[in-house]
């Protein structure tokens, strides 16, 4: 089992019972270093408060379990405004809002699309570009984030 699916399974209930939602973990190396990185999310937002409870709550059995051998940096992060959308749930959660498609390849002459989420099915992501549909096949797709529109 991938160490972020070993983490998410002790974490998630620590991060319910300090108010969160577990939105994602992210085991990544970074100049040289690793880092470990809980997102977390709340109805309202979160603040600092949330993510010290959080580290404080989960630091601990991150101890015992030791779940990864190297040496690492422990962060609890908000989930953001602009958000990385991973998994079917996510899509679900948010259709219909505003999101930024970046493909590995240009399409049509562009590598951007923003746009309102109108679909996923099987990894295929569709957004609605003012009035017109694009469908993007999962092999397309480098990333699928929410977009803060002013």
């Amino acid at each position: 089992m991938k160490i972020t699916e070993q983490v998410r399974q002790f974490a998630e209930p620590l991060v319910k019972e300090n108010g969160c939602t577990l939105w994602d973990v992210e085991y990544v190396r970074e100049g040289g270093e690793w880092f470990l990185r809980l997102y977390i999310d709340k109805e309202g937002g979160v603040d600092i408060d949330d993510c010290e409870n959080v580290s404080r709550a989960v630091d601990p059995v991150l101890d015992e379990k030791d779940p990864i051998p190297e040496s690492y940096r422990f962060e609890v992060c908000s989930a953001g405004l602009e958000r990385v959308l991973r998994r079917p749930s996510d899509f679900e959660q948010f259709m219909g809002a505003a999101v930024l498609v970046k493909l590995y390849q240009p399409k049509n002459g562009l590598k951007e699309y923003a746009g309102k989420l109108t679909g996923y099915e099987d990894g295929d992501v569709t957004v609605d570009l003012n009035g017109t549909e694009y469908t993007f096949e999962k092999t397309e797709v480098a990333l699928v984030r929410l977009r803060v529109e002013f």
